[in-house]
Order: C-alpha cells, then structure tokens, then sequence
C-alpha cells in the first residue's frame, strides 16, 4: 500500500507498506524517528505516544494505514529554531527525566494536553497522564514539569 502522511511538518509519501505494519515501526524503523519508544506493544505503558491530528495516540496500537493522510508530531518535531520546546525545557529544568525511556511519550502527551488545555487543573494533568507509565521517577517531578509547561505557556500560574 502507499500512504501519504506528514510527520513534524514534513510529507512522506511511503510506498510498500504492509497492512500489519504498525506506526510505531514506520516511525522507527522506516523514518529512524527513534525518540519514540516501544515498551509495551499493547498500549499501556505510553512509551510510544505521537500527537495526530492533535490527539495523543499510542503509535503501537495504530496500523501505519490507518495514519494516512493525517498529520504527526514525534518528539524529533517539538524543539525549533535552536530552541526546546517549553515541555522540554520544563521537564529538564525540573527533573522529570531520570533514566529517560519513558520521556518522550510523557513529553507527547503533555503537548498534547497543553495544546487543548493550556491551563490545566492538577486532576486534568493526572488524566492526561494516566497513559503513561514511569517507573523511575514517582510522578511528583513529572507533575511539576507539567505545571512549569503550562505556566510558560501562558506566562502566568496555573490552577
């Protein structure tokens, strides 16, 4: 099959791919978009999230088809102009990373959530991240680096 996408702005028309071939692995392995991590292949852990179409998906769950003509986000997009984005720098300013697996799909999903909601309650971010499993850091560095995101998002403080 052919599919036409386009990831972190940029558009990919992908000729050959299989119908069992899943997101996770065109990313990955096609693309060398290695910023997004396969944990669990049954969409549990998060490890995997990409933002389409605004949405954060579990790109092992979803078949590279499906993904055609829809636009997305790895975290290889987030930083610009020489700069990280504010997730990023919020989750390095505040400690959010420890043995760095699981970061990128928190990063995602956190983007995610700000994109839609960039003044977010404390519940509304455990909501965001209840997809997301880390078993290094405990969540209380996570949320503050959330918190820290949003407050540079909207130059203020958040709920």
């Amino acid at each position: 099959m052919l599919i036409d996408l386009i990831i972190n702005g940029k558009r990919h028309v992908l000729l050959d791919v299989e119908p069992q071939e899943r997101l996770v692995d065109l990313l990955r392995l096609r693309l060398k978009l290695t910023g997004v991590k396969e944990g669990c292949s049954e969409g549990e852990c998060g490890a995997c999230t990409v933002i389409m179409d605004g949405e954060a998906v579990n790109s092992c769950m979803v078949l590279a088809y499906q993904a055609r003509n829809t636009e997305i986000l790895t975290i290889e997009g987030l930083a610009s102009n020489g700069g990280l984005d504010p997730v990023q720098q919020a989750f390095a300013e505040n400690g959010a990373i420890q043995c760095g697996y699981c970061t990128p799909g928190m990063v995602m999903s956190t983007k995610a959530l700000l994109l839609k909601n960039p003044k977010p309650t404390e519940t509304e971010i455990k909501e965001a991240l209840a997809g997301n499993l880390c078993r290094c850091t405990g969540y209380v560095n996570i949320l503050k680096a959330v918190k820290a995101a949003a407050d540079m998002v909207n130059g203020g403080q958040v709920k």
